[in-house]
């Protein structure tokens, strides 16, 4: 990947300075708002752990995709709006925060008791995201207000289905999740993203540190598979080998990928630079994150249980997740360039065939196989492409 991105950025040497604001960098308060969000994440990851079927992994899937889209939502409003400055904004942020927060308590039972509390909190969480969209935005940038006055209803009626969710059960419980999630994510695809405006550098840094809070979520499943253990060789060495897969993770996405995305980002322009910032991270981040979770439930697991091979569904979740997540960064390649990663796609591939072999040696080589898997891939990407990796990097 590391070839072709280089060569646009090289190309890009030649343009004209990039049209935008003054450069904005993540502010305190998002960091602060995406505390609740680590939460959830290791509540969905939980949810999984505690319910290890085909249906279980489906459901954290979705409650994944149900949380993801709001936090996407004020991805883009502190993006346009600088919310830090105005004490009425922060306090809206904060109000937003104590219903994800409540979203979160009440993931557990998403499909349950508590999925009326859960459709309910993201309904706030979305009608207060849109109405201090509209209100920061008419008077200094009254496009972003019109296009948010076109999607805000869409985006309201996903998690008011949520809540209609809440009171079904079995198929009609599916179906209108189903809806919820197709209505929640279709509604910017369909009527489109005219009139938004993206900052490149802020857009890109907060969606690396989104991916870092994943990642953080695998660090995590280390801690929480080996409590309660005896810390022997084993534990130890699976451990190790958590770390040096979540290091893969992490070297792959931010070694260069990242700053690549970045200078396409940078070179768009107007309607193209926010559809493009629309499809590339806020659909086609999602399987990435879904993968890193999915990589997490695998390590929970095989700490659990290291000498034992590992049930088909966290065998799954650890090879699979990992093919999800090199698969997600082919399609966001796809959409910033209009090429695949070749070593990327065998990679995934390599992944998926582990998956059965997992099912029939101890976790810990299973664990072990896509650490060499990932650092492999890491080491061919890094020293395959050195000197045009270099420019690119040289360019930051």
């Amino acid at each position: 990947m590391a070839d072709l991105d280089a060569r646009d950025d090289v190309r890009a040497g030649s343009r004209g300075p990039v049209e935008e604001r003054a450069e904005q960098r993540v502010t305190p308060l998002e960091l602060f708002f995406d505390l609740v969000f680590v939460f959830s994440l290791t509540q969905v990851t939980g949810l999984m752990a505690d319910d290890p079927t085909w249906a279980g992994l489906a459901r954290g899937m979705a409650i994944l995709a149900a949380l993801w889209w709001p936090w996407v939502g004020y991805a883009w409003l502190t993006n346009a709006v600088p919310v830090e400055e105005r004490t009425p904004a922060r306090l809206v942020v904060v109000g937003a925060m104590a219903a994800v927060m409540v979203a979160a308590l009440a993931v557990p039972g998403a499909f349950g008791k508590t999925g009326v509390v859960f459709g309910l909190a993201l309904v706030v969480v979305t009608v207060l995201h849109s109405a201090l969209y509209v209100l920061a935005t008419r008077t200094d940038n009254p496009d972003v207000s019109v296009a948010i006055f076109r999607l805000a209803p869409g985006f309201v009626a996903g998690p008011l289905l949520l809540v209609a969710a809440g009171f079904a059960d079995g198929a009609a419980q599916a179906a209108l999740w189903a809806a919820s999630l197709a209505t929640s994510y279709g509604v910017a695809l369909v009527l489109g993203v005219e009139g938004f405006s993206v900052s490149p550098g802020h857009f890109v840094e907060r969606h690396g540190l989104i991916m870092i809070i994943a990642l953080g979520e695998s660090i995590v499943a280390v801690g929480v598979g080996a409590s309660g253990g005896d810390l022997g060789p084993g534990v130890v060495l699976a451990a190790v080998l958590a770390v040096v897969v979540a290091a893969g993770l992490w070297w792959t996405y931010f070694d260069h990928v990242s700053l690549a995305a970045e200078r396409q980002l940078e070179r768009a322009r107007g309607p193209e630079r926010a559809t493009l910032a629309r499809d590339s991270y806020s659909y086609l981040h999602l399987p990435m994150v879904a993968g890193i979770i999915l990589i997490a439930l695998g390590i929970k697991k095989t700490l659990e249980h290291i000498g034992d091979p590992l049930e088909p569904v966290p065998a799954f979740a650890l090879c699979g997740g990992v093919a999800l997540y090199l698969l997600g960064h082919n399609a966001f390649r796809l959409r910033d360039h209009g090429t695949v990663s070749a070593e990327r796609l065998v990679a995934a591939a390599v992944a998926l065939v582990l998956l059965l072999p997992a099912l029939f040696v101890p976790a810990l080589l299973s664990l072990g196989l896509l650490a060499v898997l990932l650092t492999a891939l890491a080491a061919y990407e890094t020293l395959g492409h050195k000197e045009l990796r270099a420019r690119l990097r040289n360019r930051g």
